[in-house]
């Protein structure tokens, strides 16, 4: 027969959870300031709204009346996004009509692309808030490789007429071919976004998964092609890819997004990058609706913080994001879209599509499929809950910070623990 526990025995894992719960908290005051006193930790873990100037631009716009279409697995209906989604699309002969029922194989892509994009959160200051949480999306879902019998092209092509013929000011592109050119399909297709005014950005794709260079449609002439980096603002290992088409860089690790069940995730990858670009495009679009979409694109790169060498650069583009500055800011205007040189689109399929182009050389070889870009690797912390996390030291503080004080603390300790045992020691020998 079992011993009952007494009352203190049953508390006591209680008191050591509180304990360690205080202690990772006190750790976390130490080392980064006060706790956020509100309650919902993953709003307070959307670093990027105050760190590139998001917030900075609320004050002037939200996004409002700017409608951006996200080509990508179909934007499911969760509580962040009510309101946010005025129409959509299936391009995959898999989804529904509307466009809102995620397909292909990581479905719940669209999803996060659209939270961080124009997430209207769950609540009075809780769940995730998009960069524009005013503006209008489209969701179009489109699904690659196995189960789909429209070609890949073909879905892009058609996903990119239906956005600007439904109103789309700005397109999201998050995902990559892995090669440098695509298929002529989508030549009339971008034209014709282009030739419409509208913003097309599109993710760089992760050296994580596979994509060492940056892919179309991150290449084509005219693209906001979108790098990504760290919480600290440096080039991402694992969760970016580099090449000289690159516009600007922005976050990609250490994201918070919403999946089709209304989960809160972390995660990684330029494929975040590239929505956080596209709500800066719409902050702008909505401060200045007097600009062009070369106009537009001119206020994003010339206010963007530079970084690397050269500028523009393979790494960063022309730096690192600030919607602050780009919707404030004075900017020089342009007569042509600044990306698009040393010649536009246009004059591109004039060069290599003509029937006497070489067809062996790289750039002219057919993409590979398309494929939402995968999210990079997840770290060891990924599996906490996003609150634990929230309160838990970055591995920076850890070696910066924590490891130097637990060596002078633990010496520290050694030394009064000698000088007062050798005190102890001569007072005995004192008292014989």
């Amino acid at each position: 027969m079992r011993r009952a526990r007494s009352t203190d025995q049953r508390r006591s894992p209680r008191r050591l959870l509180v304990a360690v719960v205080a202690a990772g908290v006190g750790l976390a005051m130490a080392l980064g300031g006060a706790v956020p006193a509100r309650a919902d930790f993953v709003r307070d873990l959307e670093y990027w709204l105050s760190d590139y100037g998001i917030e900075s631009a609320w004050q002037v716009t939200q996004g409002a009346g700017q409608r951006i279409a996200v080509i990508d697995t179909g934007i499911g209906t969760v509580p962040e996004l009510a309101g946010a989604v005025v129409g959509g699309t299936d391009m995959s002969g898999l989804g529904s009509a509307d466009g809102r029922t995620p397909v292909g194989e990581d479905s719940g892509h669209g999803t996060l692309v659209g939270s961080i994009l124009a997430g209207r959160g769950d609540g009075p200051g809780s769940g995730v808030i998009g960069v524009a949480p005013q503006a209008e999306l489209l969701s179009i879902s489109v699904a690659f490789g196995e189960g789909t019998t429209v070609s890949t092209g073909d879905q892009i092509a058609g996903a990119v007429r239906w956005a600007v013929d439904n109103g789309a000011t700005v397109i999201n592109m998050s995902l990559t071919t892995n090669t440098l050119t695509w298929p002529e399909s989508w030549d009339d297709a971008f034209l014709y976004a282009f030739e419409h005014d509208v913003v097309i950005v599109a993710a760089a794709g992760n050296r994580g998964a596979g994509t060492v260079e940056v892919g179309a449609p991150a290449t084509i002439p005219g693209v906001v092609a979108v790098a990504g980096v760290d919480r600290d603002g440096e080039a991402s290992f694992d969760a970016s890819s580099q090449g000289v088409t690159l516009a600007v860089a922005a976050p990609s690790e250490e994201l918070v997004g919403v999946d089709p069940d209304g989960q809160d995730l972390y995660w990684s990858g330029t494929s975040g990058a590239a929505p956080i670009v596209s709500g800066i495009v719409a902050l702008i679009r909505a401060a200045h609706p007097e600009l062009d979409a070369d106009n537009v694109i001119q206020r994003l790169i010339s206010t963007a913080q530079p970084k690397g060498d050269p500028v523009p650069g393979p790494i960063y583009g022309y730096g690192l994001v600030d919607a602050g500055a780009a919707v404030t800011a004075e900017v020089a205007a342009v007569d042509s879209n600044p990306l698009a040189k040393p010649y536009d689109l246009a004059e591109w399929i004039r060069i290599y599509r003509r029937s006497d182009a070489p067809t062996t050389a790289p750039t002219t070889q057919a993409p590979a499929t398309p494929v939402p870009v995968p999210r990079a690797p997840a770290g060891p912390l990924d599996v906490l809950p996003v609150w634990l996390r929230q309160v838990l030291p970055r591995t920076s503080d850890l070696t910066d910070v924590v490891l130097p004080a637990a060596v002078i603390v633990v010496f520290g300790g050694l030394f009064v623990t000698t000088v007062w045992g050798a005190a102890r020691a001569n007072r005995r020998r004192r008292a014989r």
